[in-house]
């Protein structure tokens, strides 16, 4: 392991990195101009007091947390990938609880029994479905079966801001600039599949990969950004 890897893996410094991750988010809140839309439309679901499951594009990550459910145990699942656990711990710093898994067997069967539980607890849990390594914004994972099985209703969420740097990355993530324009935009909820017939599932999942890449554009547009295209 390189010299650079072990300081970054070094606890004060992976410390030091969320205060600072927690920090420029806020930075970026305080100092944008920002429009919301699209909440009315949600409001009443989390006013019934009934579970939610929250999806966004790993490229759009980081300023989804001061635009977050109040009031309501959020529950986040973050891949045991190298970079998840600095990412739990960002999140961590929102007051958001972590659900770890992985694409392999055993932890994703874990993350799986815990999205579950949350669920049946009525708590919220937010996915990024083509986490974490891809293809960039297109589904994967089980959220539609999992809505399907508890009967929850998918509300895809996006952002996007007029100042930001598209990164390199396999997400292209969007690392946003202060003094900025700003929107959010809460998709409608997209209630849980008919049944679990395997044409069904596959269907919604077009339907949730769709709206959430529209609403993506939507936001890019907004602002006067070029769109982020999917993989």
């Amino acid at each position: 392991m390189s010299i650079t890897k072990k300081i970054l893996k070094s606890k004060p410094v992976q410390v030091l990195i969320c205060r600072i991750a927690w920090a420029y988010i806020w930075f970026i809140y305080f100092t944008s101009r920002w429009e919301k839309h699209g909440f009315e439309q949600v409001k009443a679901l989390v006013e019934s007091g009934k579970p939610i499951i929250f999806v966004f594009w790993h490229g759009r990550l980081l300023m989804i947390p001061p635009f977050a459910i109040k009031n309501h145990k959020m529950n986040v699942v973050i891949s045991n990938h190298n970079d998840g656990q600095l990412i739990a711990s960002v999140m961590e710093y929102f007051g958001f609880f972590m659900i770890r898994g992985s694409s392999n067997k055993k932890d994703g069967m874990k993350a799986f029994k815990e999205i579950i539980r949350a669920l049946k607890n009525n708590e919220m849990v937010s996915i990024t479905p083509d986490g974490p390594r891809g293809p960039r914004m297109r589904l994967g994972g089980n959220v539609v079966k999992i809505a399907q099985m508890q009967g929850v209703s998918i509300v895809p969420v996006t952002y996007s801001i007029s100042k930001c740097k598209i990164l390199k990355s396999w997400d292209r993530f969007m690392l946003p600039k202060p003094f900025s324009r700003g929107v959010f935009i809460y998709g409608d909820p997209i209630p849980p599949a008919t049944s679990n017939n395997e044409d069904i599932l596959k269907e919604a999942g077009i339907l949730l990969e769709n709206r959430l890449n529209q609403l993506s554009r939507q936001a890019d547009e907004m602002v006067g950004i070029t769109p982020v295209e999917p993989a």
